[in-house]
């Protein structure tokens, strides 16, 4: 496991509590280098959306959690946000929360011709996506796929 990985792995392990007392679910946890500076970001996410406070109250608790166990070495700025409206389905929970929802994926070559479909996220395994179009059913490999997010409709 990376360095990464393992500040991401024990932060998700503290958030855990605090968001079920906040009531709100963790979408996912990054710990990035942008620039000169780190970031850990924490998003959380519940049904009908996260408001400021929640994301203000997580942000505490997480940033009090963070100091007493102070396991990152390096300075880093912490953000709490909602993953937004056209997030990125990275993990098996991400997608299992958007079965059934418009998605648009990007493929690393194109098929057909194309390297961006869209469509209604029918299903997925270890292996590949499926998506409904109103022509057919498209099935990618994962490994074939370089993003797929929530389509964003204006």
């Amino acid at each position: 496991m990376s360095q990464r990985e393992d500040y991401e792995k024990k932060t998700e392990e503290m958030l855990v509590p605090i968001a079920e007392k906040v009531g709100v679910r963790i979408y996912d946890v990054e710990y990035v280098k942008e620039g000169s500076d780190y970031y850990l970001r924490a998003y959380i996410d519940k049904d009908d959306g996260v408001t400021i406070d929640e994301c203000e109250a997580v942000s505490r608790a997480l940033s009090d959690e963070l100091d007493k166990n102070d396991f990152i070495a390096d300075a880093y700025i912490l953000e709490v946000s909602s993953p937004g409206l056209g997030r990125t389905l990275k993990k098996d929970r991400h997608l299992e929360y958007s079965l059934g929802e418009e998605v648009e994926i990007k493929l690393y070559k194109p098929i057909d011709g194309t390297k961006d479909y869209e469509g209604t996220l029918k299903s997925y395994d270890k292996d590949s996506i499926t998506l409904t179009t109103p022509d057919r059913d498209f099935t990618f490999l994962r490994k074939d796929i370089a993003v797929i997010r929530l389509k964003l409709d204006f």
